[in-house]
């Protein structure tokens, strides 16, 4: 029986890679077309969430998403996530369809055909160099001055002790919100851990439950207010997951 399992288990993970390919591969004239310019990023975003939406049910996983809160139309967000999986990011782009700006790590352009993608539309951060932190906020200032919202995992990588529930939370994400002053979305993902963790032999499609919390508005903070409400949007996605 415990063989069996791992054979499912080794099969289930490269489907999960097949699964990333096949939409970009059918899309990918419309996909290229759409990285050409900078006004072609909602196009771009939209076809990102249907390549979402194929992996996450291909992979045998349907969510449920509780929003709290509506977004408005014509305002710019901070969205702010627990990192624990590969599917954080399909889920986050299925949370809403306002179009955002991943800032993520520069490893992940090496992955074969999506890192092409990867590169040319989320803003990459190299967390060994002080230089490419900084490149972050001329790029994400960029991006909101063109409407955009922008996503960041603020744990700043993956907890490798498994016991570890939420780990501290980078100032980044916090620094940029109160200096665009936009407002900051907490989102929890509740199951991402349990159903697809970067733990080879572990996982079962299921349920990803979903939770927004309430919003938390910066007009009215400065810098000395960072750490502040990094730590209240900790406490509210931490009360979630516990």
């Amino acid at each position: 029986m415990r063989g069996i399992k791992i054979i499912f288990w080794l099969v289930w993970r490269v489907w999960f890679y097949i699964l990333m390919a096949i939409p970009i591969i059918i899309m990918f004239p419309f996909l290229v077309a759409s990285i050409l310019t900078d006004s072609g990023y909602p196009y771009f975003f939209k076809m990102a969430r249907i390549w979402s939406k194929v992996i996450l049910f291909g992979m045998g996983f349907y969510y449920k998403i509780d929003k709290g809160q509506e977004l408005e139309e014509n305002k710019s967000y901070m969205f702010v996530a627990n990192h624990t999986s590969m599917v954080d990011i399909m889920l986050m782009l299925v949370t809403t369809r306002k179009p955002f700006v991943f800032v993520g790590k520069k490893e992940l352009s090496k992955i074969p055909l999506f890192g092409l993608f990867y590169k040319r539309t989320c803003i990459l951060v190299d967390r060994g160099c002080s230089r490419s932190r900084g490149k972050v906020f001329e790029s994400a200032r960029k991006r909101i001055n063109q409407g955009l919202s922008i996503c960041i995992f603020p744990e700043g990588k993956v907890p490798e002790d498994e016991s570890i529930v939420l780990d501290e939370f980078k100032n980044g994400a916090f620094r940029l919100a109160i200096e665009h002053h936009l407002t900051i979305v907490p989102i929890a993902f509740l199951d991402n851990k349990k159903r697809y963790s970067y733990t080879i032999f572990s996982g079962k499609p299921g349920l990803l439950r979903v939770k927004t919390l309430p919003f938390l508005e910066t007009n009215d903070k400065t810098k000395s207010d960072v750490n502040e409400i990094r730590d209240h949007s900790w406490k509210l996605i931490y009360k979630e997951l516990i």
